[in-house]
């Protein structure tokens, strides 16, 4: 399910990440969510429509900051 705003994000999420990486989160986690509607485009066909989209936002989120100790830092 697409997120409106970053307060429907789930607690993972705004619990732990500033609002810059929770933006890039959601931005990202909405495309993916359109883009592999489709099983047969997903990496693993296995997953759900929502675990892809969980992962290539993770995956976002990652290439731009990085978690040391308990905190996400931007790079």
């Amino acid at each position: 399910m697409p997120y409106k705003t970053n307060k429907d994000l789930p607690e993972n999420v705004t619990n732990v990440l500033p609002p810059h990486a929770q933006d890039i989160y959601r931005e990202t986690f909405n495309n993916a969510w359109r883009e592999y509607a489709d099983p047969e485009k997903r990496f693993d066909e296995g997953d759900s429509r929502e675990d892809t989209a969980r992962k290539v936002a993770w995956a976002a989120v990652k290439h731009k900051y990085e978690k040391i100790h308990d905190e996400w830092i931007e790079k």
